[in-house]
This record gives structure tokens, C-alpha cells and sequence, in this order.
């Protein structure tokens, strides 16, 4: 980071940090010396987040002319990454109203820059033709261009990275389906881009010359139809090949029916982007490079936008408050402000305990878990886990533990791995059986004032592919048994001060 005089840094506005693009974009600004500020609707968003601490943030609305006034004293840049999607029928009006506002404020406060991300639209569609999606997008870059202070308008297509409302909707279609019969817009043509690119982007845009004020196509080196990209995808992913059919009958409207059955990105959001599907999205031109030349191995091609998308994704969905373990701060991880249904389906079994007896005893029978002390659960149902993964070539319980007091991370215990071990109150196992999907085990004991502890426990499933949604459904009903035992006879073996009373 720039470590000169505040002064003389910068000062960027980031309007939507707690959206997919925002929340990676202010990191990367940070890092390249500016200082920032956010404007959110809700600050409180933004704690988790590693940076909040070094940045401003004022509450209020893009629509709230005051809020934006404020927001805008003494910036230098202003992002401008929000769109009203969500808010229904009338997002349209509601980008509308929001962007002029903006611009503005932004020419009333002497702002020298502005900066907008928006959507690649075809080339020779007229306004009334694009999907109301696409032509709000477009619309909002015309009013910041003409409002007196010079725009730079990112025009991108599908960006490929975890979180990302479009590359989201890929994930869960191609996981979910290996056999697909999909809409004729699985043939439209699209030039994806790798999140890491746009925000390469978006950061060089800050520093453009101030005669620059005009729209710039931003795109990846490959051109896929989507048919193309699921196919991509699943090898990447590993997964077996899928078989795609598409059929002309599957109206945008349906399509979006569709994807809303399949996966769990919300209507509101599938819709329009289905609807914008039916639009060839290419770059006619890649003048920004004139200003910010592509650095060596830019920009990233589809294949390793959605390795890096995948790289780190399971293991980042994992942390949660329970540890004190930093978020992952690549552009393609999650973050803490990604929604629910974004970074791949997660299947959750929590379990919780208020036991008789302080945190430290609870720490002890968690840190002595299996080895010859089992499991504290069904027997029968561990061994027989274990069998199976013999069975199958797997580990199975033969391993044991290295320590029978101490756990350390990186220990194998049993058919688990300790991923991260917090002494006193955290321990993260990741499982080493043949899974189809990767598992965790987390146990946590937290003081619960006048001698007593809570244990809290998860397990955590990602699954790969169709076959480890149907593994987590068919093992479910199971759950009751073997994790609800493991976390009562927890409790109660701490109660007893004892670890070795109940197994």
C-alpha cells in the first residue's frame, strides 16, 4: 500500500460495496494507494470485511440526493456499481432517477471522474428490442456520460467468479444437471471476463485522462456460447460430461421458471438475466488497452477464470465467526456480503448444547476426540462409515491419532484431517473419507457465564456434481442419530469432567 501523505492520495466514492463487484473492488483500491469511501444503505454490511477499518463509509441511498451530496464532498472518483434488479417491476425508473442523481452531485461537487460498470449490449439492437435488463444498463451509462464529468463506462458481458449473480447461475445448471434440456439461448454467443480483469479495470479507470469520456467493451480472449461454457465448466469442475439439448419452445419466461427450479438464485435476479441470454454479447472493440495495456497472461481465458472461481471456494464458505481465521481476500473467494445461494450449495447439520461444566472441560473433551476415545455417538454407525470407506479404498478409522492429548493442525485423526484448531475453542476437521463432495466437522465450546459452556457443532457438506446431492439426501435422515448423539454425549461427558464416561 501507498504509504504517503493522505493528502495527496485520492479519494474514491464506492457506491454498492456490499454487491459482488463493490465488495472486491475497495481492497483492490486500498492496495493501489487510494482512500475510500463507501455509501451503503447498510454500513453495518461491511464490518466483517478485513478492511472496514480503513475506510469511510456514509449511510444512504444512491435515490437520496442529501446522502449522495455527502458522500461526494472532497472524492476525486466515484464508482457507481449499483443496479435496482431486485427492487421489482420498476427497477428501470429506479436507475434512472438513481443515476441522474448522481451525475449530479458529482458535477455539483467537483468530482473528476466517474467511474460505471455495466452491460455489454448487441451490436445494432435497437433500445426497444434489448431485455429491460440490458437496456437499463445502457441507459444509466448514457446519463452519466452527459453529465459533465467525464464517465468511463465498463461495458462487460458474464463475469466468471465466485458470487457473481451470471457465473452463479452456471455453476448451479451445470453441478446440478448432467443431463439438460435447455432453451435456444444456450447458443447465443458471450464474451465472459474473469472478475480479476474487471477489476483490474475499474482500479486503472481512476487514473484515465480527463478528456476521456466515453464507453470502453471489456472482455475476456474467448468467445463461448453458453452451451460452451456449461461444457467448460464441467471439465474444469470434473465433472462428468454433460448432455445439453436445447429446445425453441422455452420461452425467457420460462426459462427463468426454469432456472428457479434448478437453482437457488432468487427470480428477481434469474430473469432478467435469462431474458438477456437472448442477446449475442461480443466486444466490438478493445480500445481501453490504448490507456491500460493488458499486463502479461491478461486478460484470464474462461478455463482459469473458473479454476480460480473454484480454487478456494469450499474451503472459504467454511469460516465463519466461529473462527477468528482472516477472510479470504482473493478477488475470486467469497466474502462475507456474497448471498446466500451464491459459492455453490452448502448443506448444513448444527447442533447445540448448554452443558453443565466451564469451557475449558468441554475444550478437553473436544480436543480428545477420536483414536481410542471414538466418537461419542453410535458405534455402530462410525465402524460401519469407516468399513465403507475401506471398502471403497478410502483411509477408513485405522489411522487413529498421532497424540492422544494434543491436536495440532494438520494432524490426521481417524478418517478426518485437523484443518484449524483455535486452543480452548475451535476445532475444524475436514474429512479424508471417499466423499462425492468435500465435508467438515466443526466443534466449538464458548463460555456460558456461571460455570457452564455451550457446544456448538456443524457438519458441512459441498457436494460435487448430482451424485453428492443425492449422498447428503440419502444420509440425512441418519443425522439425527449420529450427529445429535455425538453433540449430547459431548456435553454430557464434559459435564462429567470424564471424556472417557460416554463414547
Amino acid at each position: 500500500m501507498n504509504h504517503h501523505d493522505s493528502t495527496d492520495r485520492p479519494r474514491c466514492l464506492v457506491t454498492g460495496a456490499t454487491g459482488y463487484i463493490g465488495g472486491r473492488l475497495v481492497p483492490e483500491l486500498l492496495a493501489a494507494g487510494h482512500r475510500v469511501r463507501c455509501l451503503a444503505r447498510s454500513p453495518e454490511k461491511l464490518r466483517d470485511h478485513p478492511w472496514a477499518g480503513e475506510t469511510e463509509v456514509v449511510r444512504g441511498d444512491v435515490t437520496d440526493a442529501d446522502s449522495v451530496a455527502r458522500a461526494m464532498r472532497d472524492v476525486d472518483v466515484a464508482y457507481y456499481l449499483v443496479h435496482a434488479l431486485n427492487s421489482g417491476k420498476g427497477f428501470e425508473d429506479t436507475d434512472r432517477r438513481a443515476a441522474r442523481v448522481f451525475g449530479e452531485r458529482a458535477k455539483a461537487a467537483g468530482v473528476r471522474r466517474i467511474v460505471y460498470l455495466g452491460g455489454l449490449t448487441p451490436s445494432g439492437v435497437p433500445a426497444d428490442r434489448l431485455s429491460p435488463h440490458l437496456r437499463s444498463r445502457a441507459e444509466v451509462g448514457r446519463i452519466l456520460l452527459r453529465s459533465g464529468v467525464p464517465t468511463a463506462v465498463l461495458r462487460a458481458a458474464v463475469i466468471i467468479g465466485s458470487g457473481s449473480a451470471s457465473f452463479e447461475m452456471l455453476r448451479y445448471l451445470t453441478e446440478r444437471l448432467p443431463v439438460m434440456v435447455t432453451p435456444s439461448w444456450v447458443h447465443t454467443r458471450i464474451q465472459p471476463i474473469a472478475v480479476r480483469d474487471v477489476l483490474r479495470l475499474l482500479v486503472g479507470s481512476a487514473g484515465l485522462p480527463d478528456d476521456v469520456n466515453r464507453a470502453f467493451d471489456i472482455g475476456g480472449p474467448d468467445i463461448l456460447t453458453y452451451r460452451d461454457m456449461m461444457v467448460r465448466y464441467a471439465r474444469v469442475a470434473r465433472l462428468p460430461r454433460r448432455l445439453i439439448v436445447s429446445v425453441p419452445v422455452l420461452t425467457p419466461r420460462l426459462s427463468s421458471h426454469w432456472v428457479g427450479l434448478v437453482t437457488p438464485v432468487p427470480a428477481s435476479i434469474a430473469r432478467p438475466l435469462t431474458e438477456s441470454l437472448r442477446h449475442e454479447v461480443v466486444c466490438r472493440e478493445h480500445d481501453i488497452t490504448r490507456y491500460l495495456p493488458d499486463p502479461p497472461g491478461h486478460p484470464l481465458g474462461f478455463d482459469q477464470a473458473v479454476r480460480l472461481a473454484l480454487r478456494r471456494v469450499r474451503e472459504a464458505r467454511v469460516t465463519t465467526r466461529w473462527s477468528s481465521a482472516a477472510v479470504p481476500g482473493a478477488p475470486s473467494d467469497p466474502l462475507p456480503t456474497d448471498p446466500d445461494w451464491a459459492g455453490g450449495s452448502l448443506y448444513t447439520d448444527r447442533r447445540e448444547e448448554v452443558v453443565d461444566a466451564p469451557a475449558h472441560a468441554l475444550w478437553r473433551v473436544i480436543e480428545g476426540v477420536g483414536g481410542k476415545h471414538g466418537w461419542y455417538s453410535f458405534p455402530l454407525a462410525w465402524s460401519l462409515r469407516g468399513w465403507l470407506d475401506r471398502l471403497v479404498g478410502g483411509v477408513g478409522l485405522r489411522r487413529g491419532r498421532r497424540d492422544a492429548e494434543r491436536l495440532r493442525a494438520g494432524d490426521s485423526l481417524d478418517f478426518w484431517r485437523v484443518e484449524e484448531i483455535e486452543r480452548g475453542h475451535l476445532l475444524r476437521l475436514r474429512a479424508e473419507m471417499r466423499l462425492p463432495g468435500l465435508a467438515w466437522l466443526e466443534m466449538c465450546a464458548e463460555p456460558a457465564g456461571s460455570g457452564r459452556s455451550r457446544y456448538r457443532q456443524r457438519a458441512l457438506f459441498h457436494p460435487h456434481g448430482l451424485l453428492g446431492h443425492a449422498y447428503w439426501w440419502s444420509v440425512s435422515p441418519f443425522h439425527a442419530v449420529v450427529f445429535g448423539g455425538m453433540a449430547r454425549n459431548i456435553a454430557r461427558a464434559a459435564a462429567r469432567q470424564d471424556p472417557d464416561v460416554t463414547r
